[in-house]
């Protein structure tokens, strides 16, 4: 996410690199060369010569102190206009009411019915409210079917109605039956349709009106760059919403939407999915976007994501049988998974200041840990637990099992068996047991 865009203004500030103070013609090279980096992310033209008129006034009036460098100030005023740019703050949604209805919007393939699935795992575990999904996309045959799989899934019922083509009825049956069965919150999935069909869009705005929504949330797919930002507007000219969501953040995206929608449209990004999962969704935290942009990594949401798959109980756990050096490679198979949840791997690296620049070239997913976990899983339950009963027969034995190969079974005893002592010894540090996983360049 945002890689080409944060290499490219990286290389702009280069250009006052040894420049002892800010100037008229230094600051106009640099200038230029950030309006060419944003246009090149499909940030809208209008948009990047705003963005960069205001940096290059803000860099010509700013006092730059002595032990600050004008690249060190160039960076500052880059972040700060970012931030304000992309919302300045974090924007929840309105989930007032009872119950509160949610209506999800946008464009064939934009992702909405991955989306509501998601939202409703985020509202259910991390706000701990009764939520019920309303299946009223009665244009798309798996659609229903599709939402009943999410729904399932994540353990959140779904309302549908068979054979009803009125989606109106359907939403209303649906907030009928939560507000008689006590739901906090009903997330209504709508057909996707698109913004030059009148008829399909006088039926979205219908359905709006005939439901009122406390929270309208537009969901685009960030990978279609500036007619995402022209299609938010058609919707919201149609809809008002409260809110957008960028689908497939994951992908190869320039990022120019997210960069573009809140100026164009003037209405919040509130959540962004990076990927499968149904729990790849994040809120949109514009400063901490700025700061991944501009290589300075995000530490926070990094913690965040660590904290909701490592619980406090399980850690002391974890310390326990270190410190007793009981540390079984089941446990270490076990933190695999907890380290898989939070997120792909290089994407996780990236939040970390300074690495994602090193890891540009480097090939690194959560499938980088199938070696590692085919080993574990071919031992038997004994050799998992007691790991220094595993002589040579039966490492070869376990690697033929897994498909690897004998080196590979030496080099995965002889880590865990580092990785043992060195956090025995620490306790405290990173997250116990977490291997390394293997890449290739």
């Amino acid at each position: 996410m945002f890689e080409n865009l944060s290499e490219r203004l990286q290389r702009s500030f280069k250009i006052l690199k040894g420049e002892g103070k800010i100037t008229e013609i230094n600051i106009a090279e640099t200038v230029k060369d950030i309006r060419k980096a944003l246009l090149d992310a499909d940030v809208s033209f209008h948009v990047a010569k705003d963005f960069t008129n205001t940096v290059k006034e803000k860099a010509i009036g700013a006092n730059v102190l002595t032990a600050v460098k004008p690249q060190q100030m160039m960076v500052k005023i880059v972040h700060d206009e970012l931030v304000s740019f992309m919302g300045s703050n974090a924007q929840d949604i309105n989930l007032k009411g009872s119950p509160a209805v949610v209506l999800v919007a946008g464009l064939n393939g934009s992702g909405k019915t991955t989306f509501s699935g998601k939202l409703a795992l985020h509202v259910k575990s991390k706000k701990g409210m009764k939520v019920l999904l309303a299946a009223c996309d009665t244009f798309r045959p798996a659609a229903i079917d599709q939402l009943k799989v999410l729904g399932e899934g994540i353990g959140v019922p779904v309302y549908t109605e068979d054979g009803e083509k009125d989606p109106i009825k359907i939403a209303r049956n649906a907030i009928q039956k939560a507000r008689s069965e006590g739901y906090s919150v009903v997330i209504i999935d709508t057909a996707g349709r698109l913004a030059v069909d009148d008829e399909l869009m006088d039926e979205i705005s219908a359905l709006h009106k005939a439901v009122a929504p406390t929270e309208t949330l537009f969901v685009v797919d960030a990978m279609t760059g500036q007619d995402a930002v022209e299609t938010a507007r058609i919707f919201n000219d149609r809809l008002n919403f409260d809110g957008v969501v960028l689908t497939k953040m994951d992908g190869d995206t320039r990022g120019g939407a997210a960069l573009s929608i809140k100026a164009v449209v003037g209405k919040p990004i509130k959540f962004v999915s990076t990927g499968e999962k149904m729990e790849a969704l994040d809120v949109f935290h514009p400063d901490r976007i700025a700061d991944r942009i501009l290589g300075m990594g995000d530490i926070v949401t990094l913690v965040e994501k660590a904290q909701e798959q490592f619980d406090e109980k399980q850690a002391r756990e974890v310390r326990k049988k270190l410190a007793r050096d009981q540390f079984t490679l089941w446990d270490f198979y076990n933190q695999i998974q907890q380290v898989k949840k939070m997120g792909n791997i290089k994407d996780l690296a990236s939040m970390i200041p300074g690495v994602g620049k090193v890891m540009k070239d480097v090939d690194i997913d959560n499938d980088s840990f199938k070696g590692i976990e085919a080993i574990i899983l071919s031992m038997t339950p004994y050799e998992r637990e007691h790991p220094e009963v595993i002589n040579g027969s039966r490492r070869k034995r376990i690697a033929d099992g897994s498909g690897t190969s004998l080196p590979e079974v030496n080099r995965l005893l002889k880590q865990f068996e580092g990785t043992r002592k060195v956090m025995k010894g620490a306790l405290g540090g990173g997250f116990p047991g977490m291997p390394r996983p293997g890449f290739r360049r």
